[in-house]
């Protein structure tokens, strides 16, 4: 008796695995598209715009996003949210003035920072994996709550006086290059980890199995609120260690720093194709949506009338190009399978369910 073939199950994984690519590199391409208009754009616009300066303060200016949108990325594979990172980095930078107004080193201050990022991130997650409740509304409540915390302590003063070799770290360039913040480099090695970790690790393997269906997840060994509690934990400690570079690449720390940074980071990570939904996306998908984000973002600047208040309705619409654009199939799908549900009762579905 012949031996029964495999074909079947292998072409149905093959299958699978190709629906769930296919998407992402595809609109992996169309950002490797948009981010060679933006350049041909923001040559068109401004002689200046390929200038080192130029490339150094774009660098500088979406290094500390595209960080914070690294471990962002993950939390949303697996479905839930962060609101709260610019806030933490806000508590750490204005707790790392505080420490150095009082004459504490830097080695110490580091601790500290972590420390928080620790506090900040287990507060997030434990309130969503052991309370039981939505990552939106949480994150919104410490967004304020950190925010608040951070303006106590240091109130309405600002600190500048920081160990030399650290303030220069908004002036000069990785390592003698010009044009390369370190903000960039650090952002560039920690995405190649991560992506590392994401595509080639039972735990980010996990990750997509979290997001695509939680309770199958489960129910597969995957520690489900483990993982999302220790992805917290990480979201906070890298976005307060955001905080401190931020802080020295300003050479200050003061009131209101890092404002409106968490729906930009929100948006560079929708913008590089990761579906909202959980289950879905790169990290080479983010790193192309933060060029283009932060590309567009110096063409326009540079070369039009346009300040940072206008570009903040360039940015708005971004985001919800990035939401509705790459989650098109999955939102048409959730559409039908409420429609077909409504039929099932006897509901029409485009009609309300006859309540005055």
């Amino acid at each position: 008796m012949p031996e029964p073939t495999t074909a079947v199950p292998r072409q149905s994984v093959l299958r699978r695995l190709h629906r769930r690519v296919s998407p992402a590199l595809r609109w992996e391409g169309a950002l490797s598209v948009g981010l060679i208009a933006v350049l041909v754009l923001g040559a068109d616009l401004s002689p200046q715009f390929f200038s080192s300066y130029n490339i150094f303060t774009l660098c500088t200016n979406i290094g500390d996003l595209a960080i914070m949108a690294l471990p962002m990325t993950l939390i949303i594979l697996t479905g839930e949210i962060d609101l709260s990172v610019a806030s933490v980095l806000a508590i750490a930078a204005e707790t790392m003035g505080v420490l150095v107004q009082h004459g504490w080193s830097m080695g110490p201050i580091f601790v500290v920072v972590i420390a928080i990022g620790v506090v900040c991130g287990l507060i997030n997650g434990l309130l969503v994996t052991r309370v039981g409740l939505p990552s939106l509304a949480v994150t919104i409540g410490t967004l304020t709550l950190y925010r608040g915390l951070a303006d106590v302590i240091l109130g309405p003063n600002t600190v500048s006086s920081f160990p030399a070799p650290y303030n220069q770290l908004g002036v000069n360039g990785f390592f003698g290059i010009s044009w390369l913040s370190w903000s960039v480099a650090i952002f560039l090695v920690l995405a190649l980890i991560t992506a590392v970790v994401l595509r080639m690790t039972p735990f980010g393997r996990s990750l997509y199995a979290i997001g695509l269906n939680q309770e199958a997840a489960f129910h597969a060994g995957i520690r489900v609120k483990r993982v999302k509690l220790g992805l917290y934990v990480l979201s906070g400690v890298v976005c307060a260690l955001v905080g401190m570079l931020y802080a020295f690449e300003l050479s200050s720390a003061g009131e209101n720093i890092g404002i409106g940074f968490e729906l930009q980071v929100v948006t560079i990570v929708l913008l590089g194709g990761v579906s909202i939904f959980g289950g879905r996306g790169t990290i080479f998908g983010v790193v192309l949506a933060a060029f283009v984000y932060a590309g567009l973002r110096s063409a326009l600047l540079l070369g039009t009338s346009l300040n940072e208040n206008d570009y903040q309705v360039v940015s708005g619409a971004l985001l919800i190009l990035s939401v509705v654009v790459p989650n098109g199939p999955d939102l048409a799908r959730r559409g039908r399978e409420l429609a077909r549900i409504r039929l099932r009762r006897g509901v029409e579905p485009l009609r309300g369910d006859g309540g005055a």
